[in-house]
């Protein structure tokens, strides 16, 4: 395949089940970066969250962060897409979520806004290695239209699936509504999604559709898997992920992105 841009997700993808990259995958990623290839990450975590992972793999390219809602190079810092999120419907997001008296938080000049550090805030936390600042009205945060989206979080499966719908129906031509893992509900700018960002670096570097290959796992790569000319779903990846991919790779913890760029690229 002549591929010539790369983009891999993170979490439950290229990193293994503890937030890890394995040592097969970093030595595939070197391979591919070596022969001219370019690898980025397209991921929903902050754009600080990220970057740790991008200088271990060594990349000078725009990342993909906040489910695409920037687009920003992991050494010089130019911008390359930035899709906030309206200030009204950011306000009424924010009260939906408290009304369902769910955990949410939000994001602000690369920052974790949270009003209370709960357990589901120290979880979050824990994966993203971020500290939250803890401010007294998410309301006015989000009231700025410079938010870059909103989560809302919950184990309970029945009512974040009622909330995704009762969001969907309310704001799906407006927002992107989307699900990263299974009790993370993200809502942001409908421009902020990972294909349109992909299609934006692949753009940048005069890369052609259907020479991108996309790795991903979860509800919020569908698109991105689907846009790029070749697409590849983690073998831990929801069946609609696999549904839409050309190909089926092993799991995070199998290596699976290793498997996917030898098979497919090397």
């Amino acid at each position: 395949m002549s591929i010539k841009l790369v983009a891999i997700d993170l979490d439950d993808t290229l990193l293994d089940s503890g937030l890890k990259i394995a040592d097969n995958c970093l030595q595939a990623i070197a391979q591919l970066q070596q022969k001219g290839i370019l690898v980025t990450l397209a991921t929903g975590r902050m754009y600080p969250s990220a970057l740790p992972y991008a200088r271990q793999l060594k990349v000078d390219v725009p990342l993909i962060t906040y489910q695409g809602a920037l687009v920003k190079n992991s050494l010089s810092e130019e911008i390359l897409y930035f899709h906030p999120l309206p200030s009204q419907p950011a306000t009424e997001v924010i009260n939906f979520f408290r009304q369902a008296g769910v955990h949410y938080h939000s994001y602000l000049e690369d920052q974790i806004c949270m009003e209370s550090l709960t357990p589901e805030g120290r979880y979050y936390e824990s994966i993203s290695g971020i500290k939250p600042v803890l401010v007294d009205d998410l309301l006015s945060i989000c009231s700025s239209g410079k938010a870059m989206k909103i989560m809302g979080v919950t184990r309970n499966e029945e009512l974040l699936l009622s909330m995704e719908q009762q969001l969907k129906d309310r704001y799906g031509v407006s927002l992107n509504i989307t699900r990263s893992k299974p009790f993370f509900l993200e809502v942001m700018a409908r421009e902020a999604n990972k294909a349109d960002a992909l299609r934006v670096v692949a753009a940048h570097y005069q890369v052609e559709r259907h020479e991108v290959m996309a790795i991903g796992d979860s509800y919020n790569d569908i698109e991105m898997i689907e846009w790029a000319g070749v697409g590849v779903a983690m073998g831990n990846a929801w069946e609609a992920v696999k549904e839409v991919a050309d190909f089926v790779t092993c799991s995070n913890d199998e290596e699976g992105v290793a498997e996917a760029l030898r098979k497919y690229i090397l």
